[in-house]
């Protein structure tokens, strides 16, 4: 009977008959796995699971204003980003109980395994979800995941390369480079690898074996690998780095500097793991670090902390004259070092050596900066011009726009104030 029943049927009506069981099915198994990664939580509590149910009006709501409330919490951390200091941050981390920026947002968006993320104001939060997070927090947070950063390690910001700020998160939640472990060993200031340096003449990029002692105070590089003598040793009085993809052309980009026979000497270097290049980055940090702290004990460590490396405070092309004023303008690309005071310019941006640099003092030992041109000196172009006075000479500068003009006088001017 049963059989002549199913016999009567069209093909695939059984098929349709159960097919509504089997999506409610899948929609419950959506609901209840949405938000889980299957993988243990970075050393913190599971978080609820987010049931993905649709929420009511009222819910929606009610819960984004407790959410948003929590996110302005005073003595929480909660109103910046607990990576990289921006303020206001709308999104949050559910999985590690942390608010942060858009743009460190989609690093952890990355990281599924370690995070996951919400908008404030545009995804729905259910109440388990809020009630972890006031649980956890910014603060708590950075008790947790920032326990023992080196003094040393720089710790980026919003307007810094994303590298930089990849690699601080994934140390932090990833990695756990930072947890309070007693058993964590670190070779800070040393280490021995490849990187690719730009070669003469900027034509390519070679692979050149990198040396870094922070007990014998120096870098080396050797223009091969099994080469026993050093393409050149620098001392880590003078080292400096600080990060270029633009001006490189990579998103790994470094920039190397260091002072020899009285010169400025860049070495632009690149590699292709970004854990790897930051980890040099931090190592050259720490041999400075090092160095310091071993040259000024008396210096309260607030003050050396900046003197580790630095960043240019202003880069950029700017047309030049000579001595005379009365040369033919010369566009070249100009780099304003704030720690050494100086003015660096080049032929090109990747140039090994500069073609002069400008020492800035202060005002009172009669250094200024004016938006006009020398008397009897006469422009052609009808462009903005800068005017930098030294006790010896005025130095003389066209900009390509009145904005740009305005950008390197503030600079100029932050440095001639400066103590």
């Amino acid at each position: 009977m049963n059989a002549q029943r199913s016999a009567g049927k069209l093909p695939g009506q059984e098929r349709r008959a159960g097919a509504p069981s089997r999506l409610r099915r899948r929609r419950r198994g959506r609901g209840r796995g949405r938000g889980r990664s299957g993988s243990s939580f970075a050393g913190c509590a599971e978080p609820p699971a987010d049931t993905g149910r649709a929420p009511a009006a009222m819910d929606y709501d009610h819960n984004k204003a407790l959410l948003l409330e929590l996110q302005r919490a005073a003595g929480t951390g909660n109103d910046r980003c607990a990576d990289c200091g921006e303020p206001d941050p709308e999104w949050a981390s559910y999985k590690l109980g942390i608010f942060i920026c858009l743009n460190c947002s989609g690093i952890h968006r990355n990281l599924p395994e370690i995070s996951r993320v919400k908008s404030l104001r545009l995804d729905f939060w259910e109440s388990n979800l809020i009630e972890f997070m006031r649980n956890h927090g910014n603060l708590w947070a950075k008790a947790k995941y920032e326990a023992k950063v080196p003094p040393y390690y720089y710790i980026p910001k919003s307007h810094d390369c994303m590298v930089l700020r990849q690699q601080w998160i994934r140390a932090k939640y990833e990695r756990g480079q930072f947890l309070d472990n007693p058993f964590h060993v670190s070779l800070a200031g040393s280490r021995e690898g490849c990187l690719w340096k730009l070669g003469k003449g900027r034509r390519q990029f070679q692979k050149r074996q990198f040396l870094l002692s922070a007990r014998e105070g120096v870098m080396k590089y050797y223009s091969k690998e099994q080469s026993k003598v050093p393409k050149a040793v620098i001392s880590v009085e003078t080292l400096n780095a600080m990060f270029q993809v633009e001006k490189i052309g990579h998103s790994h980009g470094l920039q190397i500097t260091y002072i020899t026979d009285g010169q400025t000497r860049n070495l632009f270097v690149y590699h292709e793991s970004g854990k790897e290049i930051v980890e040099w980055f931090n190592a050259i940090r720490a041999a400075r670090y090092h160095y310091l702290r071993t040259t000024f004990p008396n210096v309260p460590e607030p003050e050396l902390i900046p003197r580790i490396t630095r960043n240019f405070v202003k880069e950029g092309y700017m047309e030049k004259t000579g001595p005379k004023q009365k040369e033919a303008f010369k566009l070249r690309w100009f780099c304003l070092d704030s720690q050494e005071r100086n003015l660096l310019y080049f032929k090109n941006p990747l140039d090994a050596f500069a073609q002069g640099q400008v020492f800035i003092g202060r005002k009172d030992e009669g250094y200024a900066v004016r938006d006009d041109l020398p008397q009897k000196v006469w422009v052609k172009k009808k462009k903005p011009v800068i005017t930098l006075v030294t006790p010896v000479r005025e130095f003389v500068f066209i900009c390509e726009n009145d904005r740009k003009q305005r950008e390197w006088m503030d600079a100029l001017n932050g440095v001639i104030t400066q103590l």
